[in-house]
């Protein structure tokens, strides 16, 4: 296999070799460029056509979060942030998350040999998940194709062979004009010993016979009966035009144009099988997990960044009590600021239940994500703190570098705790250390989330909290994640209730939730 092309991207030239040096010693990447700023790299993506780039967030003349639009508006593609620890360069990574950057990672220290072996091992196997996750989306565009194209040919009706339609035609002919079909449609005695000279007399006959198989909607061909599509009739194809007129203009829309705020949540539900939603196996304990939710449960997704909010929901902030009774719990990884930004900007800040998030990130980025997932979404948003009482309207954010718990609090309230622990399934924060603590609180109603991320975490402790009776169990679909990884673990588990497209999750949420 030809190795993939590389473009490193750096205003310094010695972290540019540094880069270089440690991608090369993956025989699977060759480098074939490298450029100083964002300018000078917009135009080698687009005369080296590489297959990933690397790319400083701080350079001068245009920087990464200003080149990286330009890049995948021209040629989209991988793109690998490396970003230094300064606030300003930690606030432009998310931002570029947000705007389709692949994942990033810290700029290495040149003082340290071991932080240099570090990032090394973390960005190649960053690149090496991009590329996987290129091929995926190809094969699955391929098999959608080879899926629509099989379809199609179904539809398409079977055309005979040239001489036995000929054939065919030429015997009906004969038979309408000289004799009467061969075989009747209700043969009896008395019709099969009918004289031969008897046959001129049959002629008025036949004909009344092919009126009443007009009529009945049958006829004889070849000796075959066959059954044809009912064609309406034109007075009740104009009165069935007239009820769809008077019903649309009920409804207030024109005739022919599709209601397009309810076109995205109907075919989630209409194709919940079809793209591979999990139905749960069946538990002794919730008795009414198999029960299929209608169609017109499913809140419309509109376009707008906040939709409109279900009734009884305000979108104004500021709506907090510690009194609630259920809980939402949020795993990711890679891809997941951009999926986080689409989850919480659809959901209303007076949300009933407050909600925890584990985002695979280390110290101090995590706080820059809650501060500009506070910008943009109704809820409060913030990074968590030890000892922090939960809320309802809130999302909590857990700090890089400690795993977090949910504990039961004073005068029944819930509250954050966190420790520096080992790394549990290669993360610290991990999703399943989260989940695994929402093991006990049995009092609470808890819905969990699983949204794009490589790797499996949080999977196995979704089948636990499943198997104990949670039954709000949401993922994101192969369709919409950036690596189908983390969900996918879980949907192999049998644990997912609701298997859907990135954009759907949170109005479905929030119905299930309210």
């Amino acid at each position: 296999m030809c190795a993939y092309r590389v473009l490193v991207v750096d205003d310094s030239a010695f972290m540019r070799k540094i880069i270089t040096d440690l991608i090369v010693r993956d025989e699977s990447f060759n480098i074939v460029g490298t450029a100083a700023n964002g300018k000078e790299a917009v135009e080698k993506v687009k005369e080296l056509q590489p297959d990933l780039v690397t790319m400083d967030v701080e350079m001068p003349e245009m920087n990464g979060l200003e080149a990286l639009p330009l890049i995948m508006a021209a040629h989209p593609l991988p793109v690998i942030m490396l970003s230094g620890i300064n606030e300003q360069g930690m606030k432009e990574t998310i931002m570029a998350l947000e705007a389709g950057a692949f994942d990033f990672i810290r700029k290495p220290s040149i003082a340290h040999a071991q932080d240099i072996e570090q990032v090394s091992k973390a960005l190649l196997e960053q690149m090496h998940t991009a590329m996987q996750a290129v091929r995926s989306r190809l094969e699955r565009k391929e098999a959608n194709e080879r899926k629509a194209a099989l379809e199609q040919a179904k539809k398409v009706p079977q055309e005979k062979p040239t001489g036995q339609a000929v054939t065919e035609k030429r015997a009906g002919s004969q038979a309408s004009i000289d004799k009467p079909p061969v075989v009747p449609l209700a043969p009896s005695p008395a019709v099969s010993t009918q004289p031969k000279r008897d046959a001129g007399k049959s002629v008025p006959a036949a004909a009344k016979q092919e009126t009443k198989r007009q009529q009945s909607g049958t006829s004889v061909t070849a000796g075959r009966i066959e059954q044809p599509a009912a064609q309406p009739s034109k007075s009740v194809q104009a009165s069935t035009v007239q009820k769809k007129e008077d019903l649309s203009k009920g409804m207030g829309r024109t005739p022919g144009k599709l209601n397009s705020s309810n076109t995205a949540a109907d075919k989630s539900l209409h194709g919940k099988d079809k793209v591979g939603l999990v139905k749960p196996e069946p538990r002794k304990t919730v008795s009414s997990s198999a029960t299929p939710i209608p169609a017109a449960a499913t809140p419309p997704v509109t376009a707008p960044t906040v939709p409109a909010a279900p009734k009884g929901f305000s979108l104004k902030k500021g709506v907090h009590t510690s009194s609630f009774r259920k809980l939402v719990a949020v795993g990711c990884s890679t891809g997941g600021p951009r999926a986080l930004k689409t989850l919480l900007e659809r959901i209303p800040g007076d949300f009933p239940a407050p909600i925890v998030i584990v985002q695979h990130m280390p110290p101090n980025f995590t706080r820059s994500l809650a501060q500009r997932l506070n910008t943009l979404s109704p809820l409060r948003v913030v990074e968590a703190e030890q000892g922090m009482t939960l809320e309802t309207g809130t999302a909590y954010i857990a700090p890089g570098g400690y795993q977090l718990r949910i504990v039961p609090g004073a005068g029944g309230k819930y509250t954050v705790s966190l420790k520096m622990e080992e790394a549990r399934n290669g993360h610290r924060p991990s999703v399943d250390t989260m989940f695994e603590s929402l093991l006990s609180l049995t009092s609470l109603e808890r819905h969990l989330v699983l949204l794009t991320g490589m790797g499996s975490d949080g999977a196995k402790m979704m089948k636990k909290l499943y198997d104990a009776g949670v039954q709000s169990t949401f993922a994101e679909n192969e369709e919409t994640c950036v690596v189908y990884g983390m969900p996918r673990s879980a949907v192999e588990l049998k644990c997912v209730r609701h298997l859907l497209p990135m954009q759907e999750i949170a109005p479905k949420l929030v119905q299930v939730v309210k």
